[in-house]
């Protein structure tokens, strides 16, 4: 895979990749190439056999402090242009950036991320396109853009309420407040919170293969069906499931999973999507 100037992927030998954050002088901040980069990267981890499961983490002393906004105002606030043109281009990047954040939650791979220390402004909009999200107690989390007279854009809105509910989502928004660990496990935010950053890495890559030993037919496909049902009423997606089953249930997967039950060992899974 390619060479990344704001992104570390290690892939290891049990389907699980790590994609890391790797600005830690920056405290991660995201700034124009990480978009290019985070996209690239899911779309080949898409695309890529080897690849079961996604971490997301960050390098350094936290997650990630959200955008990098000293680099994005020299991108966005070019004075020669007209104000109209301006604006266009402002519309453009942020479509882009939503498209980056949007190749994470439509990967057919399930995405963990590991979340140590703060997680702001854009850190929000990240974890909310991933599948299942983890802290350690020292977490903070912000959706900081209120605090700084902009509305989040690139996800958090879209995404929040359904993680945490209606009143949750509006309590982290309307206010910009920082809130710790407790209160993201509490709303449904994360899943989990381990002591510090290194349990959290053992506990998350500890999931993330035991989701990669399952059959890669059943949870892609899984995914895939959730997703479709996050955006369809519930007939419609029953209709969907069915027709995903009918196409794929007679897969070598499923008759590995029976023989090696009756066998009393471990299966080894083959299919993938």
């Amino acid at each position: 895979m390619s060479k990344y100037q704001s992104l570390l992927v290690v892939k290891e030998p049990t389907g699980v990749t790590e994609v890391v954050m790797n600005r830690p002088q920056r405290l991660n901040a995201m700034n124009p190439i990480f978009f290019d980069e985070i996209r690239d990267v899911f779309e080949k981890l898409d695309q890529d056999d080897q690849t079961k499961v996604v971490l997301l983490r960050g390098e350094g002393k936290c997650f990630t402090a959200g955008l990098d906004l000293k680099e994005i105002a020299s991108v966005v606030g070019e004075s020669e242009k007209c104000a109209a043109e301006q604006n266009f281009q402002t519309y453009k990047l942020i479509k882009q950036w939503q498209i980056a954040f949007s190749r994470i939650s439509s990967c057919k791979k399930p995405v963990i991320a590991a979340v140590h220390s703060h997680c702001l402004g854009g850190g929000i909009d990240l974890i909310t396109a991933c599948d299942i999200r983890l802290c350690s107690k020292d977490a903070i989390f912000s959706v900081m853009e209120t605090k700084i007279a902009m509305v989040a854009d690139l996800g958090t809105l879209q995404r929040l309420t359904a993680i945490v509910g209606k009143s949750a989502s509006r309590l982290m928004v309307l206010t910009g407040n920082k809130f710790d660990a407790e209160f993201a496990y509490r709303v449904g935010l994360v899943s989990q919170i381990y002591e510090d950053k290194e349990k959290l890495l053992i506990e998350g890559r500890k999931l993330a293969q035991e989701i990669a030993a399952n059959s890669a037919l059943a949870v892609q496909g899984s995914k895939l069906v959730l997703n479709f049902s996050d955006d369809h009423p519930v007939r419609d997606s029953l209709e969907y499931v069915a027709l995903w089953n009918s196409a794929f249930i007679k897969s070598d997967d499923l008759t590995e999973a029976v023989t090696s039950f009756l066998e009393k060992r471990k299966p080894v899974f083959k299919n993938k999507l």
